[in-house]
């Protein structure tokens, strides 16, 4: 978590001619942001180590049912192969047995 410190924004501010008010309410704007919507670089390490495992697991996932189709394929054309195999030789019978 970042530290925003308030106090010493709130003199800079004065500085350059803000009032106390306008300097506070701008130093709590400030605070706010940077305490809850702004990402650290450990915010961003964590979240590019997350993606990281997440894409791997992704991977590994598609590479198992690439296996399973490619696997599937070759089943369906094994069946197919050998259907046409036992039609070929059916109709080489017939028309051995008529001439």
């Amino acid at each position: 978590m970042l530290v925003f410190d308030t106090h010493a924004y709130v003199k800079s501010l004065q500085t350059v001619g803000f009032t106390e008010e306008q300097a506070e309410v701008q130093a709590n704007a400030l605070k706010t942001l940077v305490e809850n919507d702004l990402a650290t670089k450990r915010d961003m390490k964590e979240l590019e180590n997350s993606l990281k495992r997440d894409m791997k697991e992704l991977e590994n996932s598609l590479k198992r049912d690439m296996k399973e189709l490619e696997l599937g394929l070759k089943h369906d054309l094994t069946l197919r192969l050998g259907t046409m195999l036992v039609v070929g030789i059916g109709l080489v019978a017939t028309l051995v047995k008529l001439l």
